[in-house]
């Protein structure tokens, strides 16, 4: 049968070719049929899948885009369609299963728009258990013909709760009310009221989220009885399964793992193996574990001297040059995936593998000098003689690195031997037979005397591991040295050199490295995981003797962080389809703490998940975009949870601030959408544009008015006619003269007088009117400081009446009387000045000395005429 899409409801079919079903090989032949029904519009329409092995036509058919090899019975994967006319979008998520018989093994699904990917089975059609016949002799009823087939209910579905599973009637509800009810695991035994029925209508649903590790499946019966309680049908038996969700990520059976290989070993020698479990259906890629090697330290002599068998979990090495002498120990991060190892989708955790270099007796002993001497008193045995030391660089105190002495020439009578001291390896030359004094050596020489040597730490630099955030006070290690001046007896003692982060405390005494605070990965004290620190082992011998040892710790991150969104700041159309922000997150810790993140909208404010849609891309991106056909310009506080991948997962609400403005065909923000984004309204922005086209307006009809009066003063006329305007004339006048007598004259009436006596004692009527009255002052306004730049003339009239009303103010508005000043000039009266007639002057000349002098010319040089 055909497979159809309705506008928000899916039902599926699949028919798989005569593909022999062992080979566990899916095909789509014919391919499955995804088409909209009872729709106005169904041009336009785009599909898409989230899995790249199968794909969607233009027509809606569904087929496989290579040959599929299915893991499980069932392949899961979204088709998306998207009619960009209507701005619309719907989802749904199609299960194909991969069964014995060729038949009919679909179910329907209720889709909404903007759905989640929850496989939810929600069909509006009624399921009918109890069916009738009709016949010859009429209708008849035939018992539970008919199989209800499985419902699916996912696990951790977000509801809301109560969710409807299935409804179920009997043909026989149009003759007589019918109650139903349902009975077993998870309806009146315990666990309690998982699932409830409406006794009248015959919906079935699920009243909480589900756990397949808890409980994988379900097994009911429906009953349906009359309102006396009589039976009317037989029960049926329902089957509900839940469908496994990749809601566990693996967990391996130990933290640590440690294994050896020798040193010199071929590629392909078989170290160790590492086991993950995932509680999720190992029959579905959400239980399928693949592993992978994350990093080796230290990377000698090769970055990737170790291979791991993504299935198996089996680690062997793949390069050659294993050397103890150079690196003792390897430590290889494995990380296992769900989801067959896709990063993108699947969870991960990781475990720590630490590879000992065994040793293997590739390395002679060497002495570390070419003479010894010594001296030994007659008649004395087991004395020592000298002490041959010797260089192994094979593992200390082990097989290979004990040495064996023997005496090959030198000592014919068998007076020495040489026995190994166990503890430093070396060579002690005893004499063991009583003869005359002998001088044993090779080459004349001084007694070699002991010095103090300094204590040394054996293992240098010292490797641990431990998580972060143990607490303070933990006992991490010892951390011991050794001092080679065994026969002296001395002391030890012990003491921070280097500590950074004041981390750690050591026990003066034996060298127990305790921590004195609260280790943390993430601090900026720590290099590639690893914090550093050096201790001082201090002898009390003469003189002093000391050594430096190295302790590393390496820090196994633990999910103590919280992921942040990014970014903090973003910008939308405010119609959807036009562009959409990409948004990720960023963690502190590191895989598998980190991603993938989940990305999700609260539920409160409930605008938030009405406005707004998150759709994922991949492990580590996200895109939020409008749900809405338009949102309002202006500036929006989108809050977003964004959940880790730890072990628990730590969410963290992130606030990320949306502007919403309007944009032009290329989806870029326009100038007065910048604006409106920037949080002001419509109104407002109206307002403000008012607002500055008034003050536009004003300034300039001010500058018009000021304009306007500049003409007005260029062009008003002059009292006088523009001819007769001598004013800018300059006249120079030669020797003005004065008679003798004229310069005869007392100075002292010029002057100002120190006092006012004289004044005050002239007789009445004989007074200087140009001199400041005596007596009272009348009071008079004050006058304006600054004109009213609009009314020139009245600041003028009021300051001319002001004056004219003031008899202090200077000059003096009064008849002004000056002494007499001499007579007898010698340069004669000016009025008996006159102008002369006379014609012997020639005046023509005054035409040529310009416009000016057009006046006197016309005067004076046209006298004939006249």
């Amino acid at each position: 049968m055909p497979m159809k899409i309705k506008c928000l409801r899916l039902m599926l079919s699949c028919f798989p070719s005569l593909v022999p079903i062992s080979t566990r090989l899916l095909c789509l032949s014919p391919p499955v049929l995804v088409k909209f029904s009872d729709c106005s519009e169904t041009k336009g329409i785009r599909y898409e899948t989230n899995n790249m092995d199968f794909k969607v036509r233009t027509d809606g058919t569904v087929y496989a885009a290579q040959h599929v090899q299915i893991p499980s019975k069932q392949a899961m994967f979204m088709v998306t369609a998207w009619d960009h006319q209507a701005l619309e979008k719907w989802e749904t998520m199609v299960r194909l299963l991969v069964g014995e018989k060729f038949q009919h093994n679909g179910h329907k699904q209720k889709g909404k728009k903007n759905t989640s990917t929850d496989l939810t089975l929600q069909p509006s059609d009624t399921l009918l258990p109890w069916r009738r016949h009709q016949d010859s002799n009429g209708l008849r009823r035939q018992k539970r013909d008919w199989v209800i087939p499985p419902i699916n209910v996912p696990e951790n579905s977000r509801g809301p709760f109560p969710q409807q599973l299935v409804r179920i009637r009997s043909d026989k509800d149009s003759e007589i009310h019918i109650r139903y009810s349902i009975t077993g695991v998870g309806a009146d035994q315990p666990p309690m009221e998982v699932f409830s029925i409406d006794p009248v209508s015959g919906r079935m649903y699920v009243t909480r989220p589900m756990d397949r590790e808890e409980r994988a499946s379900y097994h009911l019966r429906a009953h349906a009885v009359d309102m006396n309680g009589n039976k009317v049908e037989n029960p049926i038996d329902l089957y509900i399964y839940v469908i496994d969700m990749n809601d566990n990520r693996p967990e391996f059976i130990n933290q640590v793992y440690n294994g050896s290989v020798d040193e010199g070993s071929k590629p392909g020698t078989y170290v160790m193996t590492v086991t993950a479990n995932d509680a999720d259906d190992i029959t579905t890629a959400n239980g399928m574990v693949r592993y992978r090697i994350v990093t080796q330290t230290p990377q000698s002599p090769s970055q990737n001297m170790f291979t791991i068998n993504s299935e198996t979990g089996d680690i062997v090495t793949v390069a050659a040059g294993l050397d103890r002498e150079k690196v003792q120990q390897y430590t290889v991060i494995v990380q296992a995936t769900d989801m067959e190892g896709n990063l993108n989708y699947g969870l991960s955790n990781t475990a720590t593998a630490i590879i000992m270099v065994t040793d293997v007796n590739d390395n002679p002993p060497e002495f570390t000098s070419s003479t010894y001497s010594g001296e030994v008193p007659e008649n004395r045995v087991e004395v020592v003689v000298a002490n041959l030391t010797v260089m192994d660089r094979d593992q200390p105190h082990s097989l290979n690195w004990n040495a064996v002495y023997r005496i090959i020439s030198g000592d014919p009578s068998g007076h020495f031997t040489v026995r190994t001291d166990p503890i430093t390896n070396e060579g002690m030359v005893t004499v063991v037979k009583v003869g005359t004094l002998v001088l044993f050596q090779r080459e004349r020489s001084s007694v070699v005397t002991d010095i103090n040597e300094p204590p040394y730490f054996p293992t240098n630099h010292k490797l641990i591991r431990l998580e972060e955030g143990v607490p303070t006070g933990t006992a991490l290690t010892t951390f011991s040295a050794v001092d080679p001046d065994r026969f002296m007896q001395q002391a030890v003692r012990y003491s921070k050199l280097s500590d950074p982060a004041n981390w750690l405390n050591i026990n003066a005494t034996n060298g127990q490295i305790t921590t004195a605070a609260v280790l943390d990965r993430e601090s900026v004290y720590i290099k590639n995981n690893v914090y550093e620190a050096t201790f001082l082992a201090a002898d009390n011998g003469i003189p002093p003797a000391s050594g430096t040892g190295t302790l590393q710790i390496y820090l196994i991150d633990i999910n103590d962080n919280a992921p942040e969104l990014l970014p903090k700041e973003a910008q939308i159309c405010e119609k959807p389809n036009l562009s959409v922000i990409n948004i990720t997150a960023a963690d502190a810790d590191i895989d598998p703490n980190v991603g993938p993140f989940v990305f999700e909208l609260p539920n409160v404010p409930s605008a938030v998940r009405k406005n707004w849609t998150i759709t994922r891309l991949n492990g580590d991106y996200a895109q939020l975009s409008l749900r809405i056909m338009y949102l309002e310009a202006g500036v929006y506080d989108v809050p977003i949870i964004v959940t880790d991948s730890g072990n628990p997962p730590l969410y963290n609400t992130s606030i990320i601030k949306v502007k919403v403005c309007p944009c032009d065909e290329n989806g870029d923000c326009t100038t007065i959408g910048a604006v409106a984004a920037a949080g002001l309204g419509t109104g407002a922005i109206i307002a403000i544009l008012i607002c500055i086209i008034i003050l536009l307006t004003m300034v300039l009809l001010f500058v018009v008015w000021m304009k306007r009066r500049e003409k007005e003063r260029h062009t008003k006329q002059l009292l006088i006619d523009p001819e007769d305007d001598v004013r800018d004339n300059i006249l120079k006048y030669d020797e003005e003269g004065g008679g003798e007598e004229d310069q005869d004259y007392d100075l002292s009436q010029l002057q100002q007088p120190e006092t006012m006596d004289h004044v005050l004692n002239k007789s009445a009527g004989v007074r200087r009117v140009d001199e400041r009255p005596i007596g009272a002052e009348p009071q008079y306004p004050i006058r304006p400081v600054i004109p009213h730049p609009g009314d020139i003339g009245d600041f003028i009239n009021e300051g001319l009446r002001a004056a004219d009303n003031d008899p202090t103010a200077p000059p003096y508005d009064s008849l002004l009387v000056f002494d007499y000043e001499g007579s007898g000039s010698t340069a004669g009266s000016v009025s008996s000045l006159n102008s002369s007639s006379s014609g012997d002057q020639d005046y023509d000349y005054l035409n040529d000395w310009g416009p000016r002098f057009k006046k006197l010319a016309d005067m004076y040089g046209g006298g004939e005429e006249d």
